[in-house]
């Protein structure tokens, strides 16, 4: 199986170098002078922009975890594999609780119990933080008054871990999530209840995500969309749409 034992404690320090970064990052984004605002001004862009988290804003993925505890990168990808980690990832994200997902995947694979609850007690392992350049560009839209929403696939309850870490969550105007709600993407509910807080037609909103299955459905519904491949690359396509302000220097 190829498990080895992490040192106890270094997941924590991991979460202390995040808040680190965080810090930094503001205060160089602003000048040290961010100022925690919460209303959100009056905007007469023609768009509402929605954001995806995972793969956009954050830097998540289970490997970050699983290659502390597994010698080599096949073992871990066998390991992946052999239980279908991503399937079994995305019902959580559509709202089944950890306690049961767990009970249910070890009863299938007893010999993996151990590295299956080590996804579920050490889930900030799997996040790297957040991709920096990308808040940038967030903050960028904030500051120029666009609208701003979330739209994300995260189970409820660890995503809750993270909101309280990073401000740049209190700039959207309400951040829709799938394990919150009950349903995940691409499935078309999850866009509807998008929509119903957004107030605006699917045609008045921007889609960033990094799945091209979302991608998809999001297009089928009547969205704009942006499939995300790295930062330098939206910024240009928000630039080009008149919608992100050109950095002067």
């Amino acid at each position: 199986m190829g498990l080895m034992v992490a040192q106890e404690g270094k997941g924590c320090q991991g979460c202390l170098d995040i808040l680190i970064s965080r810090k930094t990052f503001f205060k160089a984004a602003a000048g040290g002078t961010i100022t925690a605002m919460k209303q959100f001004a009056e905007s007469s862009s023609p768009l509402t922009v929605v954001f995806d988290l995972g793969g956009v804003l954050m830097d998540w993925n289970p490997r970050y975890l699983y290659r502390k505890l597994f010698a080599s990168e096949k073992a871990m990808e066998d390991f992946l594999v052999e239980i279908d980690f991503f399937e079994w990832n995305q019902q959580q994200d559509a709202g089944r609780p950890y306690t049961v997902a767990v009970a249910e995947l070890c009863k299938i694979y007893p010999q993996h119990s151990d590295l299956i609850r080590a996804y579920d007690e050490r889930y900030l392992e799997s996040l790297k933080g957040p991709i920096w350049e990308t808040v940038s560009i967030l903050r960028r839209l904030w500051q120029a008054g666009v609208p701003l929403f979330g739209l994300s696939n995260w189970p409820a309850e660890k995503f809750r871990l993270v909101r309280p870490v990073y401000e740049f969550f209190d700039w959207f105007q309400e951040i829709v999530i799938s394990g919150e709600v009950g349903v995940a993407k691409p499935d078309p509910k999850i866009f509807e209840v998008l929509l119903d807080k957004v107030g605006r037609p699917a045609r008045e909103c921007l889609l960033i995500d990094d799945s091209s299955g979302n991608i998809e459905a999001a297009k089928r519904l009547g969205f704009q969309t942006i499939h995300f491949e790295h930062p330098a690359q939206l910024e240009a396509e928000l630039i080009q749409q008149e919608l992100l302000p050109v950095l002067q220097y």
